[in-house]
């Protein structure tokens, strides 16, 4: 049985960029916006043209550069947004206009100090007006989270009708659980008149630490896009991370979805992104953390040394990640010395290495960590002994 394909749009340089002091100049964009590229992503969203003459420039640029994404620009629901952007993109080989509105009770209210038919005639006359300039139109339910699925089915049938190509079912939030989100997709998908016309995308905020399995229910219900940052990036407590959904969809075969990312890169393009944005990836960050395939306990060592997949579910070769790492503190056990020792050229017998042992315990009891040099050391201070 063949797989489904879910589309990967990202957001890095439009969400991603929101974050305080991840702030990016063109040239930078440029930079990331070709590795998108190569890495596979189908849709590159970079910039949110009208916000200032400086994206107004990068979304230009990108447009000009990237040869296979869409390239796609964000816009409210008004003309003055659409016209800018569309102008921004009129470069790319295949331009996207991503145009939107809060649907929310506390959105329509608070926010737009409006009515449920007036925000409907908004998002529909937005799409319209989009559709004018390019014919690959997002529709975004600002808020859709908290939408009532009955209300939101609505909005998504007058934007269909309009001409949107893709809707956007934001958590924008992070507040959905993954079952109440699947849910909200898979009521969409059943009760939305003409949505065989457009994909459902999923854009979830990560809040409450759900943004990635709220995707994930969101594809298993009837999303074909997911929408994600390199290293979870994004407002507050971020975005989906892009590194998560291609690994999961990669791993669970099961799911029978697949993805054109080229994984062997997440772990070149997250160091990247780090690196540009000013922005460290967390140690214990799934796929692409410094920790991600590293072990100190002895147990796990021992395991992962006679066989790796006792420990690890992913190759660290399919995300980039030259070799697993075993990491040497009072925690490891005999095997992981002897590993280590044999690393650095030390091929040593049973006998030599209970005794080079009780040595190596002594400096781990006073390190975090016993590194290379600390083992030279040792070796160095015992050979006499051991001779």
């Amino acid at each position: 049985m063949n797989s489904e394909k879910i589309e990967i749009f990202d957001t890095t340089l439009r969400d991603g960029e929101q974050v305080p002091g991840c702030k990016l100049n063109t040239k930078q964009k440029l930079i990331i916006a070709e590795k998108l590229d190569s890495l596979g992503i189908d849709v590159i969203e970079a910039g949110f043209p009208i916000s200032s003459p400086g994206d107004f420039e990068s979304v230009s640029e990108i447009s000009k550069l990237v040869k296979n994404a869409k390239v796609c620009g964000l816009t409210r629901a008004n003309k003055k947004d659409i016209d800018t952007a569309a102008e921004a993109l009129k470069y790319a080989k295949r331009p996207r206009i991503h145009t939107g509105i809060g649907t929310s009770d506390s959105h329509i209210r608070y926010k737009f100090n409006s009515t449920r038919e007036d925000i409907i005639e908004r998002a529909a006359e937005a799409v319209r007006y989009a559709k004018s300039y390019v014919e690959d139109v997002e529709f975004y339910a600002e808020d859709a989270g908290r939408t009532d699925n009955e209300y939101l089915a609505k909005v998504c049938e007058e934007v269909i009708k309009a001409g949107a190509t893709v809707l956007n079912i934001p958590d924008t939030t992070g507040y959905c659980l993954p079952e109440e989100y699947g849910q909200k997709i898979k009521y969409l998908k059943e009760n939305v008149k003409g949505i065989e016309k457009a994909i459902l995308s999923c854009h979830c905020h990560n809040d409450l630490g759900l943004a990635t399995a709220n995707s994930i229910a969101g594809a298993i219900n009837g999303a074909r896009q997911i929408e994600c940052t390199i290293n979870g990036l994004g407002e507050r407590a971020g975005n989906t991370a892009l590194e998560e959904v291609v690994m999961i969809l990669k791993q669970h075969k099961d799911l029978n979805f697949h993805t054109d990312v080229n994984s062997k890169m997440l772990n070149e393009m997250s160091l990247m992104v780090s690196d540009l944005m000013g922005m460290p990836v967390q140690p214990n960050k799934a796929i692409v953390g410094a920790n991600a395939f590293a072990h100190s306990s002895g147990i796990h060592q021992d395991g992962v040394i006679k066989n790796r997949e006792t420990y690890e579910i992913i190759d660290p070769a399919e995300v980039g990640v030259n070799d697993s790492s075993i990491i040497l503190t009072a925690r490891s056990g005999r095997s992981a010395l002897a590993y280590r020792f044999k690393h650095i050229g030390y091929d040593i017998t049973k006998n030599e290495l209970d005794f080079l042992y009780q040595e190596f315990l002594k400096i781990a009891d006073r390190k975090k960590e016993v590194k290379n040099d600390d083992l030279y050391m040792i070796m160095e201070t015992c050979s006499r002994k051991i001779g």
